[in-house]
């Protein structure tokens, strides 16, 4: 997205927005919450909250396999929800979307079903320094049973991926995937993935990019991308927990085995062998997450009835007021992450002091203000700052000014607390 300056988009209404989520409304301790935690998971809004409570009190039923009118309304609505997805990020079929548990499943989903079918020793598995947990251990599984090797694209010490290190993983044209985040959980960093995949591709891998952190925040387009694989979560993006969704291409999720076998995934069965429906129904084996589905394609509408530019651009305006607020604060803090705030979101991880980041976040949590405090499942990128963890705000578009004031106020008490002296750290 190529607008800048903040009036370009009409701002967010961020009390009305607030004003729709009723976990936001409560006191903690006392003190109205300040929910600073959305990297991890979103809050949800009414209408979510409502879709999901009607469909359990009118349309509940099995999907796909009933001829009665609770499973045809049922069937219709997951359905629908899957075509909700398709348009938002982009997809050209709605059959391209396979929904899952989240993030961390569909790229298990990749990494089992793609991976084992196509990588062999001698072959490179690409990911970076910078990838969650669910987007390294999954491939160091199929990497154990194919002898595939995996690479890694090193950081730079501002926390951005050092496109020359990515070269040198591909040079030898024998990397077959290429996987990582669009946007760092850790550090905010928005990765140039059209840049990235348009190299991987040149090179002849195939991609796959873990979007939990940007499809809530920011327009997504797999399409302009060029990826192969996008994978989000619902939770992160005012939708339920244990949904997800995978968007493959089409021909790769139609030459990929099975990820899972039972009922619904099958065309026909015999006592020794089976044959499967195509995608999508070929990966959704069992009973699917109808409630999640639908509470997400809900989750869908509401975003885009907001507008992703919008929610991208308070976003950009909050983080940007965050660093200005630190740095002029304290002076013994320490933020990770790029210094040029148009690279990175609204996540912000910095130590404080000395202070622990775990005593940080139980004394802000006395102050109702509800941070992360921990490796954020980054183990290999807090070895590469030489740290074991960091406290970190993440911003959404129910957060603004007043929160931000909160946290810096809090951060202050804190320091009060381990008698530093001063609220200058």
């Amino acid at each position: 997205m190529k607008t800048s300056p903040d009036t370009a988009i009409e701002p967010l209404d961020v009390e009305a927005i607030k004003a729709q989520f009723p976990a936001l409304q409560q006191t903690v301790h006392g003190k109205p919450l300040i929910y600073l935690d959305s990297a991890a998971s979103s809050q949800k809004p009414q209408c979510v909250i409502d879709a999901i409570s009607y469909y359990y009190e009118h349309d509940h039923a099995n999907v796909h396999r009933g001829a009665y009118e609770l499973s045809i309304r049922a069937t219709h609505q997951y359905e629908e929800a899957r075509g909700k997805v398709a348009r938002f990020l982009g997809a050209p079929r709605h059959e391209e979307i396979v929904f899952t548990k989240g993030t961390t499943e569909g790229i298990n989903l990749v990494a089992s079903a793609w991976g084992r079918a196509n990588l062999k020793a001698g072959d490179a598995i690409v990911v970076t320094e910078m990838e969650h947990h669910s987007n390294l251990v999954p491939w160091h599984l199929v990497a154990g049973a194919t002898g595939a090797e995996i690479r890694a694209v090193r950081l730079t010490d501002d926390g951005q991926l050092d496109l020359d290190s990515l070269d040198d993983c591909l040079r030898d044209g024998k990397a077959r995937i290429v996987a990582f985040q669009h946007v760092s959980n850790a550090l905010g960093t928005i990765h140039p993935v059209e840049e990235i995949t348009r190299r991987s591709k040149e090179a002849g891998a195939v991609v796959l990019i873990d979007g939990a952190q940007a499809a809530p925040q920011m327009p997504v387009d797999v399409r302009a991308i060029g990826c192969d694989f996008y994978a989000i979560s619902g939770h992160k993006m005012c939708g339920p927990t244990g949904i997800g969704a995978l968007w493959g291409r089409r021909e790769l999720l139609e030459a990929m085995p099975p990820y899972q076998g039972g009922g619904e995934m099958i065309d026909q069965v015999w006592v020794d062998r089976s044959t499967y429906r195509k995608p999508p129904q070929k990966f959704e084996a069992g009973t699917p997450p109808i409630a999640g589905a639908i509470g997400l394609g809900v989750a869908v509408e509401f975003l885009t009835e907001i507008g992703m530019e919008r929610i991208h651009e308070h976003e950009k305006r909050l983080a940007r007021l965050t660093l200005q607020l630190l740095r002029a604060e304290f002076e013994n803090i320490r933020v990770y992450g790029p210094v040029q705030e148009i690279s990175r979101a609204g996540v912000i991880s910095f130590n404080l002091a000395d202070i622990h980041p775990h005593d940080l976040a139980t004394i802000l949590d006395h102050e109702a203000i509800a941070i992360r405090a921990g490796h954020h499942c980054c183990q290999p990128l807090m070895r590469r700052f030489a740290i074991t963890s960091t406290a970190r705000c993440s911003l959404y578009l129910y957060n603004n000014v007043v929160d931000l004031n909160r946290l810096v106020g809090g951060l202050q008490s804190a320091g009060m607390v381990f008698e530093t002296g001063s609220t200058k750290l």
